[in-house]
This record gives C-alpha cells, structure tokens and sequence, in this order.
C-alpha cells in the first residue's frame, strides 16, 4: 500500500539557523519558508536526491510542534512521510485494521498541495506517519 518515501520532518528551534545548516554546512538545496496555517507550522524543504527533509517549526502558539519542541528542546525527528495512490482507500483500509487516523479522519492538503492524514504513532512503534496522496 505505501509508496516511496516522501520526507522526513524535523522539528526545528530555530528554522533560519537550520535552513542555515542543510544549505551552508551539507550543501543541500534548500526552498523558501512556507507557512502552513491549517497545520501550524512553517515548513522548509530540503531537496535531497532520493527524498526531502521538511524542517518544521511553530506557527502560532497553538502549533503542535510547539508542545513537541516543549518537550525536546533541541527538535528532533518529528514524523515520517510515505506516498499512497489514494489517500481514501488507504486510510480506510488502516482504519478497518485498527489503526486510528489523527484528527477528524478527513484528509487535509499538505505542504506539497496534496491530500494528507497522519497516523497515531502508538499505533505505529511510536512513529507519527503522515500519508501523502501522490
């Protein structure tokens, strides 16, 4: 069912210094910030051959990543993104196998433009999966 992987998300303290690092520091090709008002964060991609690292950091004090950076101050590997042909099928199939879909279940456009869900980590070896319709 799932594809390719699509990114890994990082949760960041400080997304200029990161951006900063990915591009200066690894070489990487890295995008503009994007702020992602429906998901409270402000993203930057970091184009790699194979896949992409999304930096993630708060957009708003009610952001998700605020409470993960609360919790790990440095950030650290948020979730794991992996494209699916279509992201309804897919979650219906996880959700009959009993895994639980974040939020109301309903696919929401992603960073990408593209419908995502995200998957309750303890469901998944305390890994938060986004699913990215491609």
């Amino acid at each position: 069912m799932i594809g390719r992987l699509n990114h890994v998300a990082i949760a960041v303290p400080d997304l200029a210094a990161a951006a900063a690092q990915y591009r200066d520091t690894l070489g990487a090709k890295v995008g503009a910030p994007q702020d992602e008002p429906d998901h409270g964060v402000t993203v930057v991609f970091v184009d790699l051959p194979n896949t992409k690292i999304e930096l993630l950091h708060p957009l708003g004090e009610d952001s998700p990543i605020a409470g993960f950076l609360a919790k790990n101050p440095s950030g650290g590997i948020h979730h794991i993104c992996y494209e699916v042909e279509d992201i309804e099928s897919a979650r219906d199939r996880l959700v009959a196998s009993g895994a639980r879909v974040l939020g109301d279940g309903a696919a929401k456009t992603g960073a990408h433009g593209k419908p995502v869900v995200f998957l309750h980590p303890k469901d998944f070896n305390g890994c938060l999966i986004e699913l990215e319709q491609v």
